[in-house]
């Protein structure tokens, strides 16, 4: 567990918590995620290999309670500053047919639920754009008018916010809804620090003289090129050096910082390029991604080649094997006739280096996809942190990352792992399941 400094951080739970996007942001917003809850075993392992100072808990929601979430943790009695999470929101896609009577969409009240059984002093709901249309809506004005019953302030006039706005390169918008214990302030929403580029025919408005997003090339311009790695189509990782960088890979690289990033430094190798093993591609579909111009949709793949002075197009999940296995179209690099690599993925989403993901593309692709940004995260968490008046405080203390087996589990050893895991014993079992 995180040592206590002179001065206490808010603290904060992260529901449905996949492989920490949110984690991540509110952590350097200044935060301590003390607990996070997520059912998948390959998500709670990569969660746990970024944040192995924290607690995982790989449960069911339906199936956890507030007083379990408090008493498995190092929160105890405490009183939590913010539970925020995002239930899974297929069913509010506009990608798509929406279906109101989705099971997951009843997600978003057993986030009502455990919010109300640990009552937070704020709480932060993430979701799809698509939940605030049509018939859907009517779920959101129904989960909104049980947390006002239930003690909680709601900001009504919600928003959907873009990534792009807040220093990622990608253009990603998702709603967040915020709410209030009445005994505090509402929270209000984020202020953009950058506009989306501009570039022919764009849909993006100009918004004042604020400076615009990084761009896919100065988001992934430095990677070294991993077609020049053979061993990269065995393992996801080869030491290399990264050449050129703009400032916004100089933050993620860990070789500039923010001066609002509040988050723990991990211990790690620079020269490591890590969630970087190769895509095979035939020669036919190199020839058609080499003929895809930039800005374009490839024909048959239905693939976005990247423009390399624009943002990048959302990047999204698919689905796991239990809701169909569909691969989600993976974006096309700008300069080389390829799929772009999960670390490129990482970079246009604002992940730093020192954050990894499962050692296959498939599990890792889906973990990025599924994520909020974490600059996105981190501007929302800001404004909460100003609500509660905190000064928030860089720690002295430099976190080191867990065990490299947690990446490279299959779905049967992650399940067998957590269904026998005590949270603070790693190595032992782990190294057992992982043969």
């Amino acid at each position: 567990m995180v040592k206590k400094s002179d001065r206490e951080r808010p603290i904060a739970v992260d529901l449905f918590a996949g492989a920490g996007g949110m984690t991540l942001g509110f952590e350097q917003a200044g935060f301590d995620v003390l607990a996070a809850v997520e059912i998948d075993p390959i998500h709670c392992a990569t969660h746990e290999y970024n944040f192995p100072f924290w607690t995982v808990l790989c449960r069911d929601i339906t199936e956890i309670t507030g007083a379990e979430i408090r008493s498995q943790s190092a929160i105890g009695d405490r009183d939590i500053d913010v539970v925020f999470g995002g239930p899974p929101c297929q069913g509010f896609s506009l990608i798509g047919k929406r279906v109101v009577d989705d099971p997951r969409n009843s997600l978003v009240f057993q986030f009502l639920r455990v919010v109300l059984e640990l009552k937070p002093k704020f709480f932060v709901m993430e979701n799809v754009r698509g939940l605030a249309v049509g018939k859907q809506q009517k779920i959101l004005e129904t989960l909104i008018q049980e947390f006002q019953f239930q003690g909680y302030q709601v900001q009504k006039n919600y928003q959907v916010l873009n990534a792009a706005c807040y220093g990622v390169p990608q253009a990603r918008e998702r709603l967040f809804l915020l709410g209030a214990r009445e005994d505090f302030e509402l929270p209000k929403y984020p202020q953009p620090i950058t506009q989306p580029v501009r570039l022919n025919n764009s849909k993006y408005k100009k918004l004042s003289n604020l400076p615009t997003a990084p761009t896919v090339w100065d988001a992934i311009g430095d990677l070294p090129e991993v077609e020049h790695y053979p061993e990269l189509l065995r393992k996801d990782w080869v030491i290399a050096e990264c050449k050129g960088s703009s400032h916004y890979a100089l933050i993620l690289r860990g070789i500039k910082q923010l001066e609002n990033d509040y988050s723990y430094d991990r211990e790690y190798n620079l020269q490591i390029l890590s969630s970087s093993i190769r895509t095979r591609h035939t020669a036919e579909t190199i020839k058609r991604f080499q003929e895809t111009r930039h800005g374009e949709t490839e024909k048959i793949s239905r693939f976005h080649k990247l423009h390399p002075d624009g943002i990048c197009n959302t990047l999204r999940a698919g689905t796991n094997k239990y809701n169909g296995a569909f691969t989600s179209a993976r974006p096309i690099h700008p300069f080389t006739p390829r799929c772009i690599t999960v670390r490129e993925a990482a970079r246009l989403h604002s992940y730093p280096d020192w954050f990894r993901f499962h050692a296959t593309k498939w599990h890792g692709f889906r973990q990025v996809g599924n994520s909020v940004p974490p600059l996105l995260a981190k501007a929302v968490a800001a404004e909460i942190i100003r609500t509660l008046n905190a000064s928030p405080f860089k720690p002295t203390l430099r976190q080191k990352l867990g065990d490299e087996r947690l990446l490279q589990l299959k779905l049967s050893q992650a399940t067998r792992y957590y269904r026998s895991h005590s949270q603070f014993t790693i190595s032992p079992r782990l190294a057992a399941v992982a043969k």
